[in-house]
């Protein structure tokens, strides 16, 4: 029997790695899959530390899937560490069902002499998306790299860059009055339209005493 185990993950803490669990268990349902086990982590997409992966990839059976939504969930590596996690999934012909690549949704229900006649051609456009991935994650940070550098070697705009908005003290106050009355943070980002990443601050304001 096959297994479908889904994984999801974000980057960091303050961002929600359960975002896409609707899409993949719509995905499941619509293909007649049916998710075994669900694994969730925080953790960047360019290293290899990820337990939870690697938990799955542990437990997983023989011609088990993967279900991600992108492929970038699954791999932003270098080249060298994407052959390693990639030789890991097919020392146990681990499927991977990405809902950003459409060849691979042909594997999910396949039999073993159709699954071994997409996994040439699923290989092959798994390695292109890992490789643009990794190749977005590095622009990426060039240009942040790039941009720190101008602002830095312009004191008159350091200042202004850095400054920032100011502070919405009105809605932070919403904020505040939400998690005194024990609010989920997923309720009061959609009462207020805030990011977890302020709410994150509030909430540390009002543990130190300051809100």
């Amino acid at each position: 029997m096959t297994f479908v185990r889904t994984y999801l993950r974000a980057s960091t803490n303050e961002q929600d790695a359960t975002r896409a669990r609707q899409a993949l268990k719509d995905f499941a349902d619509q293909h007649g899959l049916k998710i075994a086990a669900e694994y969730v982590e925080n953790a960047s997409g360019a290293s290899l530390q990820r337990p939870k992966l690697f938990e799955l990839i542990e437990q997983a059976h023989e011609g088990d899937v993967i279900l991600t939504e992108q492929v970038d969930r699954l791999s932003r590596l270098t080249a060298a560490d994407w052959d390693k996690l990639k030789a890991m999934l097919t020392a146990k012909r681990i499927r991977v069902v990405a809902l950003d690549l459409p060849t691979s949704y042909m594997m999910a229900k396949a039999d073993d002499f159709t699954g071994r006649m997409f996994d040439a051609l699923n290989s092959m456009m798994l390695d292109m998306l890992a490789a643009i991935s990794r190749k977005d994650y590095e622009d990426r940070r060039r240009r942040a790299s790039e941009g720190v550098a101008k602002v830095m070697a312009n004191p008159s705009e350091k200042a202004a860059k850095y400054r920032g908005k100011p502070e919405n003290t009105k809605r932070n106050d919403l904020v505040a009055e939400m998690l005194r009355a024990s609010k989920s943070w997923t309720d009061i980002q959609e009462a207020t339209g805030v990011s977890r990443m302020t709410v994150a601050k509030v909430a540390k304001r009002l543990k130190e005493g300051t809100e």
